[in-house]
């Protein structure tokens, strides 16, 4: 059996988005400031509300405090040292894996509390994440505390050189007696540009774990690696990059399901402002993985089921990119 979908959309390069910003001087090196931004959908017309971060901040010697809706801290090792940045078909496949699992917070905490080191420490940079999962507290019972989200991340950024590790936990799930759904993930990233060729690497680990009340607890474990590059060529940028991700879960017998992605892509800047972009995506899954490259940001995907739990799927994206 082999699907087939050809769609209009957008974000094949970068998210499509409108957003508003400003600062005010408080004085005494005080600021205080605020960030809405929301995605916008081209082929429609649609648009989400300010759910892509709605923050205020106040920041100063110290750092940055801020607070609301942000992105996570292990999110950023993924869409950082990530030559697609975590868009179109060419999306690693450690980030499809986290969004798979039902992680309503892998990309953004809501409600949360976060603080930022002050960016005159040599190259260091760090942040950590608190959100509240404001769940109602009732006397005498225990008490739910599904999307709570706690997470840090940190860094080194000098010259060529990035590198940065971050953990973060979420509780996709919990009844406060003992049924529960948990995502914990660890990640290491690094990049370095030799100019004339950029180079990026990451290590990742999810942990999906489940509670059920009465019985031993169930979890799965993501291992994840990509290598990946970008390079200048006049007026254009190619991109490539292979990941993986293999999942080992609890359970006697299973197999290790697999998955591999290899993508490449070309963009072309027709001015500052105004690209053209390509991008193809192969993914190979292997012992019932079912990993493919569709999703919102895809232009084309295909599925062929094999033997043995094999499957495989492609992915297109052909777009303009226009920033104002």
């Amino acid at each position: 059996m082999k699907q087939s979908q050809w769609t209009q959309s957008n974000s094949g390069y970068n998210t499509s988005r409108i957003g508003f910003r400003g600062t005010e001087d408080l004085g005494g090196g005080l600021a205080a400031g605020f960030w809405l931004e929301g995605a916008l959908g081209n082929d429609t017309g649609g648009f989400s509300g300010f759910q892509r971060r709605s923050t205020v901040s106040l920041s100063g010697p110290f750092g940055e405090v801020r607070v609301g809706r942000d992105y996570t801290p292990t999110f950023w090792n993924d869409t950082t040292f990530d030559p697609f940045g975590t868009n179109g078909v060419g999306t690693n496949i450690i980030s499809r894996q986290s969004d798979s699992i039902g992680n309503t917070q892998y990309v953004r905490s809501s409600n949360s509390l976060g603080y930022f080191l002050p960016a005159n420490l040599g190259g260091f940079y760090g942040q950590v994440q608190y959100g509240f999962h404001e769940q109602v507290k009732t006397t005498g019972t225990e008490q739910e505390k599904n999307g709570q989200y706690a997470g840090a991340r940190f860094g080194y950024a000098n010259g060529p050189l990035d590198v940065a590790l971050a953990y973060g936990q979420s509780k996709i799930a919990d009844d406060g007696i003992g049924n529960s759904n948990d995502a914990k993930t660890l990640n290491l990233g690094a990049s370095y540009d030799f100019g004339a060729v950029k180079l990026f690497g990451e290590l990742s680990q999810v942990k999906n774990e489940f509670g059920v009340t009465g019985l031993a607890d169930t979890n799965t474990k993501y291992d994840g690696a990509l290598i990946g590059l970008s390079a200048p060529v006049g007026a254009g940028l190619i991109r490539a990059a292979y990941s993986t991700v293999r999942a080992k879960t609890s359970l006697i017998g299973d197999e290790d399901a697999k998955s591999s992605k290899l993508a490449i892509g070309y963009v072309h800047n027709l001015s500052k402002r105004t690209a053209l972009y390509a991008t193809y995506a192969h993914i190979w899954n292997r012992n019932d993985a079912t990993l493919t490259t569709s999703g919102p940001t895809s232009s084309i995907a295909t599925v062929t089921p094999g033997l043995n739990g094999k499957s495989s799927a492609n992915g297109y994206d052909f777009g303009i990119r226009h920033a104002f």
